[in-house]
């Protein structure tokens, strides 16, 4: 009997040794299947969420390049091609532009693109087929973030490495081509603005120009006025000097503006008048902020903190500069957090209309914001450079939390 049983015993422990494996990669293959299929669904939706973002983003980023591309050429190429500069020097000070029009359009082609490609989504009931397949706003949401992460990673790469190579290679060229033709900064009829001075241009031909006034401050508070009736300009070959005036029948007059009834008075059959790299450009050959990376900036911040005395208009120059490099580019991410809510809000009826009106709105009113608090950090200094070059991007994550709230009630 004890025979009978450990044969039975042994029988079935080696249908089990058969079977159980067996029935393990069943269950194994059953349950990798169902993971399978209950994340294909995500995995497709985020892919297509990413191509179409992708799609949208980069017409839109087409679009403003463009904007851009040809404000460059007409505030800058246009007045170089008039003084017949060589057709190369012109096509590469545009190339040296291209980083920082790259660095301007991503933050608004991220926002429009965005707009308009989840504006589309949401007209066309999309939206509708994801929540009815189990998947919430999430999972719209997290391609979006990503996205603009993203894309705001490889702005500020070119915001911070490409555009101050870019800037540096730009201004080089640039003294090269006023040096060689003073045409280029001096144009007849028009008037001229420098770092400290202010030039009055009449009429003018070849190098020669009529009726020049020149308006300029000194640092000791003193003001200059030149008055001249007929000038020649001449490149210089000496280091630091731009041009040479070579002025007939000048008068200078000196005007102290602390005693305004005190002035001096100086004629000059002929008089020569040097035009200072530093007055064109900022700083005698010296590398100004904008041509600077992010780490450049911190050490010549922290080089300004350690001098006794220092100038905190220079100061907060350099810290709005600062700031700039990571505001700008890190924009993209915030746009990308304002675009979901108000898509998914306004965007029922016309999307992409809606969405491309919007966008540009916002575009408009963010550059505007952006420029005029650059201007009151730098040039007035009434304003600090951090809260000048994030209070935008505070403005738009401010905005974008107010929505989630309204559409997360909704």
């Amino acid at each position: 009997m004890f025979d009978s049983v450990k044969a039975f015993c042994s029988r079935i422990s080696g249908m089990i040794g058969k079977f159980c494996p067996e029935f393990l990669k069943k269950l194994f293959r059953a349950n990798r299947a169902g993971v399978t299929a209950r994340n294909l669904g995500n995995h497709v939706i985020t892919r297509y969420l990413v191509k179409e973002l992708t799609l949208y983003f980069a017409v839109a980023f087409l679009f403003f390049f463009l904007v851009f591309f040809v404000n460059q050429i007409l505030l800058v190429v246009e007045n170089v091609l008039k003084q017949r500069v060589p057709f190369n020097d012109v096509m590469k000070l545009i190339a040296y532009s291209l980083p920082m029009i790259i660095a301007q359009s991503a933050p608004f082609a991220t926002l429009v693109g965005f707009l308009m490609c989840l504006g589309r989504i949401m007209s066309d009931n999309e939206v509708l087929i994801f929540r009815a397949s189990g998947l919430g706003y999430r999972s719209v949401a997290i391609p979006v973030i990503i996205m603009g992460l993203f894309i705001s990673v490889v702005s500020f790469f070119v915001n911070d490495y490409l555009l101050p190579v870019g800037k540096l290679n730009y201004n080089k060229l640039l003294r090269q081509i006023v040096a060689s033709n003073p045409g280029v900064e001096i144009e007849p009829n028009s008037v001229k603005r420098l770092n400290n001075a202010t030039i009055v241009i009449g009429d003018g031909d070849e190098g020669q120009v009529k009726d020049l006034v020149i308006i300029d401050k000194s640092n000791d508070d003193s003001q200059r006025i030149i008055v001249a009736g007929e000038s020649n300009l001449k490149s210089s070959r000496k280091a630091g000097i731009l041009m040479q005036m070579n002025m007939k029948d000048s008068v200078s007059i000196f005007l102290d503006n602390k005693n305004r009834t005190d002035y001096d008075v100086l004629k000059a059959d002929i008089a020569t008048m040097n035009i200072f790299d530093s007055a064109v450009f900022a700083g005698n050959f010296a590398t100004s902020p904008t041509e600077m990376t992010s780490y450049d900036l911190k050490k010549k911040i922290d080089d300004f903190k350690s001098i006794p005395g220092h100038s905190k208009s220079q100061l907060n120059a350099f810290v709005t500069e600062f700031h700039k490099k990571f505001s700008q580019p890190f924009g993209s991410f915030f746009f990308a957090l304002l675009a979901l809510p108000l898509a998914f809000l306004f965007g029922k009826h016309n999307g992409q209309t809606i969405g491309l009106v919007v966008g540009l709105l916002i575009s408009v009113l963010y550059w505007a914001m952006m420029i005029m608090n650059q201007i009151f950090a730098i040039k007035v200094g009434t304003m600090n450079g951090v809260l000048a070059m994030w209070l935008p991007d505070s403005v738009i994550g401010f905005a974008a939390l107010i929505f989630y709230v309204v559409l997360k009630r909704k």
